[in-house]
């Protein structure tokens, strides 16, 4: 009985196991495989090259320069789970409205990137775009936003904010609601005012959930260049080139398999050090 229990159990998941081998494991193998040759997309031949793909790699100026622009992409991380935060302390009150807030916040989350990015490429229009206009209004310089390197990181960095705040406002908001109440009504009989409250008694309880959001947020903004190729194709010239960009351009618009799979593990291991690093950290912050 028990064994055909487990049986029972294994055609439950194997479906989800399937998938799993034929769209993660197999070609994450196969990339491991092909980081070592010179295969072409359009070529049925490859060849052995060994650390070439490597080396090239610790050479390639674009890589660097992808590596730096991903770095600022993922300074909008923290800054929006901070301001997620905030907008849950004060839409898990008793607000006018707030769950219809609660639905405008989250709705630029499901909506397709692409519809996101043509939506702010006309609110960062230069001339003509209102967010230049406001700045106008006001005296203050309207910079070039999505058409100038100095700017372009900066625009995508507040897009990416705004975008990823609702689903963030959301799980802050599971969080919130599973402190218990008596526990904030003590500390308000005690005194408390409701800052205290917030730092002292909110934030540390839902440290587990600061720190889910941060690594999956970092994740899912390494993976990202939907909307950066519809933004700007990694321009103007590469100064919004990330590295999951790199990737998809080395892959499919110049058919160097091998060399674009070199690029992905090193984007796997810029992964991989994130998260570990963000993991012992929590770990000790935990322990303290």
């Amino acid at each position: 009985m028990r064994r055909r229990q487990q049986w029972i159990g294994y055609a439950f998941i194997m479906p989800n196991l399937i998938g799993v081998l034929l769209f993660f494991i197999i070609p994450a193998l196969f990339s491991a495989v092909l980081m070592f040759t010179d295969w072409k997309f359009t070529s049925p031949t490859f060849h052995f090259v060994g650390w070439d793909n490597i080396l090239r790699l610790f050479h390639d100026e674009l890589f660097y320069i992808s590596l730096k622009n991903t770095a600022l992409f993922l300074a909008s991380v923290p800054v929006s789970v901070a301001l997620a935060f905030v907008v849950a302390v004060i839409l898990n009150r008793s607000v006018y409205l707030k769950t219809l807030l609660r639905a405008l916040y989250f709705m630029p989350y499901i909506t397709s990137g692409v519809a996101v990015a043509f939506v702010w490429m006309l609110l960062f229009q230069p001339k003509q775009g209102p967010i230049n206009g406001m700045l106008a209004s006001l005296d203050i310089a309207q910079p070039g936003w999505l058409t100038s390197p100095d700017s372009v990181m900066a625009a995508i960095d507040i897009i990416w904010i705004w975008f990823m705040l609702g689903y963030n406002m959301i799980i802050y908001l599971a969080a919130l609601q599973e402190i218990s109440p008596e526990l904030l009504e003590a500390a308000k009989m005690d005194g408390a005012s409701v800052r205290q409250t917030v730092f002292r008694i909110m934030l540390p309880l839902v440290s587990p959930t600061t720190f889910m959001l941060i690594v999956t947020g970092l994740i899912m903004t390494i993976k990202t260049f939907g909307i950066i190729e519809a933004l700007t194709q990694g321009g103007p010239g590469n100064s919004s080139l990330i590295m999951s960009l790199y990737v998809y351009k080395t892959a499919f618009r110049y058919y160097e398999m091998g060399y674009a799979s070199t690029v992905s593990w090193a984007l796997f291991a810029v992964i991989l050090v994130i998260t570990a690093i963000q993991w012992i950290g929590q770990k000790k912050w935990v322990h303290y």
